[in-house]
């Protein structure tokens, strides 16, 4: 199965450190910078950059910059439901 999803994250933000079991996803920054969290390497992706996440990865995305962020992010697995995410940090308390 696959899905795509357009996602933006605001200026100093990031989302959760977080892993999935069943699904690994691939990010393409459409605008803006991204700095990126995959398992213990971090690094800054551009406009027109990509990176794999593979299944079981632990990872996170965040803002650095002063533009709204967008990714497209492409699920690709057995199984891409919401409640396959495991978070290990999250600002906005989500289990």
């Amino acid at each position: 199965m696959r899905r795509a999803r357009r996602l933006t994250v605001k200026p100093g933000a990031q989302l959760s450190l977080q892993m999935h079991h069943h699904r690994a996803e691939h990010w393409i920054v459409v605008k803006g910078t991204a700095r990126v969290t995959r398992g213990e390497e971090v690094f800054i992706l551009s406009e027109n950059e990509s990176t794999y996440i593979p299944l079981g990865t632990t990872h996170r995305l965040e803002n650095p910059g002063t533009i709204p962020l967008e990714i497209i992010e492409v699920q690709s697995g057995g199984y891409l439901g919401e409640d396959d995410i495991v978070r290990f940090e999250d600002v906005y308390a989500r289990c």
